[in-house]
């Protein structure tokens, strides 16, 4: 299967974002850390080429904290300086700052050397929808500037932010990709929100989410609805269902209910911190 999804405004945003790069000094890429790789834009690294990149893995509070470790290493590796943050936590916040003012020391000193005055680091900020983008600019930027929603495609021209004295970011719209040739990486967006729900079956997602926690959380299966393993998918269903009261008249389970509890209990982290990638399997 083939997922499509490329709204005109993203097509736009792709040839916006080719024109402006040559006003900044680096780019900042957002990602989910809960799919680092899935949650990266193939199509953005055309357009990138040699310009300095530095990643963001957003929502870490939400991600395994042991495969976040990896995907920041597996990251520096490749020679894109990494960290992960909570962008309601201020010492995070400050991290990212520090990070980023390293990233443009080296341009910053040659600019003083020649006896230009300084300037504000000037970053792009780029990532696909519903990764936390304008929560991040709010954050940095002490007010609320940039729209944020729990939906994708919040953010839909591109503007330019002050931070303080140390910034000035380019805040651009979430830009996927036209469609998605591994079908894994649709169901894994699709499971931490970054792609419209109306794309996938709801009920799809939820059985993607329990089939995965079963094969490599099946402790969180366990402590959040009472079973870590399962041979029949409509029985769990029917489990959570009852668990849940996602019941209908007569007593019978409505599973798309039962299917928004489950895709819910993964994104608030009310099933425990999970991720769905490692960079191992990157080999």
């Amino acid at each position: 299967m083939t997922i499509q999804w490329f709204p005109g405004h993203m097509a736009k945003a792709k040839r916006e974002v080719g024109e402006k790069l040559k006003l900044v000094d680096f780019v900042m890429e957002l990602v989910d850390a809960r799919s680092p790789e899935s949650s990266q834009n193939p199509m953005l690294h055309q357009l990138l080429q040699s310009k300095p990149r530095m990643i963001v893995l957003m929502k870490r509070d939400l991600a395994d904290p042991d495969l976040t470790s990896k995907w920041i290493e597996y990251f520096n590796q490749q020679g894109n300086p990494a960290i992960a943050i909570d962008a309601q936590n201020t010492k995070d916040i400050q991290k990212l700052i520090q990070m980023a003012k390293d990233m443009a020391k080296d341009k910053m000193d040659k600019l003083k050397a020649k006896g230009i005055r300084p300037r504000p680091v000037r970053a792009m900020i780029l990532g696909i929808p519903n990764v936390g983008k304008s929560t991040l600019i709010n954050r940095l930027a002490n007010k609320k500037i940039a729209k944020t929603g729990d939906r994708p495609g919040v953010t839909t021209a591109q503007q330019w932010i002050k931070v303080k004295k140390d910034f000035e970011l380019l805040d651009t719209p979430g830009i996927l990709w036209p469609k998605f040739e591994d079908e894994d990486v649709g169901y894994r967006l699709a499971s931490i929100g970054t792609i419209k729900d109306q794309i996938l079956p709801t009920e799809d997602i939820a059985a993607y989410i329990l089939d995965y926690l079963k094969s490599n959380y099946g402790n969180a299966l366990e402590d959040r609805y009472g079973f870590s393993d399962f041979d029949d998918m409509m029985e769990a269903f029917e489990t959570i269902g009852k668990k849940r009261g996602c019941l209908e008249s007569g007593g019978r389970v409505n599973f798309e209910k039962t299917a928004d509890v489950i895709i819910q209990d993964l994104r608030s982290g009310k099933i425990g911190t999970i991720s769905f990638e490692s960079p191992d399997q990157e080999d």
